[in-house]
Parts: structure tokens; C-alpha cells; sequence
């Protein structure tokens, strides 16, 4: 096995060269003037008419070989130069730092539940095929992945910030399902010198500054993007995981295993799950790709300020630097999770020989 790593490890430069040249030559269909924001730091360099702009032109090379300006854009990612972001006012680099802790505490509380649920409810279903456990699991899939989660959000929000959001103003959970990360009065609350920032997620820092109002308000605001994430991705990974499990209570070794005398929980547990588990493995490394990496249509409608929506944001506005960084970033990822998911296999069952 650490023969194979080491050989995926040498080859992942290869991935890594494939995949820029393909970023590049879509750059390349993009015009010199607006590749021009690509290069440009801030945009007081912008102003001055079109001359200026051809001056920036041979200043940044943009009219040089394509060789050569391949090698300066493989330079300036190296370096972490991503240009500057109209949509966010500053550089790419420093407003994905401001709007990833975000999207990473919503992918913190959302996928522990995606898997043990999706996991548990498969299981589940699989023992009981065809009862009514299974049906309403069925159903539950079935709903769950054919409602587009752009409808699910704005019915959560119909239901819970505008119908019940009277009812709870004043009480304990007011201010719970509004759009967006905290409510006015706890924003005002972060903004105080005396509070401390460390990770950029409200939840985590609210508890490292001791403060509970502030913990209970942020966790709030999770509850309706998580529970629409959830539902979506666990419908998706249920209907994998059952047929999965059923395939594999079918298998010769389980039936051996049960032939034997072993407990039905070691049976079921020890042996079917985990073989069940490995076509999961790579819609779960996935899952955790696509959290990280943005989820465009969730953060928009709750109006929750990560980088899904910054993405989304830049696309209407055509933000060309950062829509061409979240391209970047999304290439890179998956090129690393296809080794992470290679890896994987062989943990979930020794029978997977790596060479």
C-alpha cells in the first residue's frame, strides 16, 4: 500500500499539469481586457481610459506567447496571486479566508448528520426490506431528492421565519430561523473589542469567549441551511446505501458468517455493513468536496455569507478572478479526493489489494 501512495503521490503532478492546462486554455477564451482583473490589485489601476488599459496590457504580458503567460499564471497560483474580487472589494485570497469559515461551520454540523443518518436509515431499511420501515424510507428518498433544494430553503424559510417568526420574537428562540449568520443584536455583540475572533466560525469563537447567548443564536441560523442540506444529501446516499447493504446480506461470506453461529449484531455490523460501506466511500469524499467547496444554491437563499454565495455572487457580476479561483480550487480538490477515495478502499475492506 505505501508502494502504491507512493506511486499516486508522483503521479498527482501529472493530474495537476493536465488539469491547469485545460484551466488556462478556458482563461484563453476570455479577453485580454477582462483577463485584465486577473492582474489587478485593486481598482483605482483601472482608471485612466482605454490607453491605460493597453499599457497594463504589456505590462502584465497579457499580449505575450501563450507559453509564457502559462508559466506566469502557474507562477502567480504558486505565489497565491488570484487578482482582485469586485464583488468582495478586496483580493481573492483575503475574502475566501473572510467567507470560509463559514461555509466550514456549516459543513461542520451538517455532515456528521448526512452520514450517520444516511448510513443508519440504509441499514435499517436494508433489514427490513420491503416493510413498512422500507416504504417510508423509500418515500422519504424519493421526495427528498426529486425536491430541488432552492424549493425546500424557500418553504423552510415560508414556514419558519415568516409564519412562526411573530410567535417567537421576544421568547427564547427569537431570531433563530432569520437569513443570514447572527442576528443585528449579536453582530453588534462580535463587533466589541473585547470580542475575540480565532476561527472565524460563530459557534466555535462564541464558546472560547464564554459567551452561551451568542453560541445558542449563531446555532440557530444553522438549523434551516443544514436541514435543507441534509435532507437533499441523505436522500441521495440512502437509496446507495440500501440497495448496498441488501446486495451484501446476499453475499456468501454473510450467509457462511450466520452458518456459524455468529451473533446476528457481529453478523449484520462487523461484516455486511462495513463491506456495504465502500461504494459510499466516494460519494462521501465527494460530499465533503462539495460542503467545503461551496454550496452555491443554500448559502444564496438563506442569505448565509459563505463562499457558495460569494460564487454565485461572482457569476452574475462577472467577477471573472474569482469565478476562475473557485474553478481552480474545484479542479484541485477533486483531483486530491479521487487519491483520498483510492486510499479509502482498502481501510473499508482488506480484500481491495492496492497495486
Amino acid at each position: 500500500m505505501i508502494a502504491y501512495i507512493i506511486r499516486r503521490l508522483l503521479f498527482l503532478p501529472v493530474l495537476l499539469f493536465g488539469a491547469s492546462l485545460v484551466l488556462f486554455g478556458m482563461i484563453q477564451l476570455i479577453s485580454p481586457y477582462t483577463r485584465l482583473g486577473l492582474y489587478v490589485t485593486s481598482p483605482v489601476q483601472l482608471k485612466g481610459g482605454r490607453e491605460a488599459m493597453d499599457r497594463m496590457l504589456v505590462k502584465y504580458g497579457l499580449t505575450d506567447p501563450p507559453q509564457v503567460r502559462y508559466g506566469r499564471w502557474i507562477n502567480s497560483i504558486v505565489h497565491l496571486n488570484f487578482g482582485w474580487s469586485e464583488t468582495a472589494n478586496s483580493t481573492v485570497l483575503k475574502a475566501f479566508r473572510h467567507r470560509f469559515p463559514a461555509t466550514a461551520e456549516l459543513a461542520l454540523y451538517t455532515f456528521p448528520l448526512i452520514i450517520w443518518l444516511s448510513i443508519w436509515l440504509g441499514v435499517r431499511a436494508a433489514l427490513q426490506h420491503n416493510r413498512w420501515f422500507d416504504q417510508l424510507t423509500r418515500l422519504f428518498s424519493t421526495s427528498g431528492y426529486a425536491i430541488p433544494s432552492f424549493v425546500l430553503g424557500i418553504l423552510l424559510l415560508m414556514v419558519f421565519y415568516g409564519l412562526l417568526g411573530k410567535q417567537l420574537a421576544g421568547g427564547p428562540f427569537a431570531g433563530w430561523f432569520e437569513p443570514g449568520r447572527l442576528s443585528q443584536h449579536f453582530i453588534n455583540v462580535t463587533s466589541e473589542p473585547s470580542y475575540h475572533w480565532y476561527t472565524g466560525m460563530i459557534t466555535v469563537d462564541a464558546l472560547l469567549n464564554g459567551r452561551l447567548d451568542v453560541f445558542w443564536n449563531g446555532l440557530g441560523h444553522l438549523i434551516l441551511p443544514v436541514i435543507t442540506l441534509a435532507t437533499v444529501s441523505i436522500a441521495g446516499l440512502l437509496r446507495v446505501m440500501r440497495s448496498s447493504m441488501l446486495e451484501t446480506l446476499h453475499q456468501d461470506y454473510v450467509r457462511t458468517a450466520r452458518a456459524k453461529g455468529l451473533p446476528e449484531q457481529a453478523v449484520i455490523y462487523k461484516h455486511a455493513r462495513r463491506n456495504a460501506l465502500i461504494p459510499m466511500a466516494t460519494l462521501i469524499v465527494y460530499l465533503v468536496i462539495g460542503l467545503l467547496g461551496g454550496v452555491v444554491i443554500t448559502e444564496t437563499v438563506f442569505g448565509y455569507p459563505g463562499i457558495g454565495q460569494w460564487a454565485a455572487q461572482a457569476a452574475l457580476q462577472l467577477d471573472i478572478p474569482a469565478v476562475l479561483f473557485f474553478l481552480t480550487f474545484s479542479t484541485f480538490s477533486v483531483v486530491f479526493a479521487d487519491l483520498l477515495i483510492d486510499l479509502l478502499y482498502p481501510i473499508l475492506d482488506p480484500r481491495v489489494r492496492l497495486s
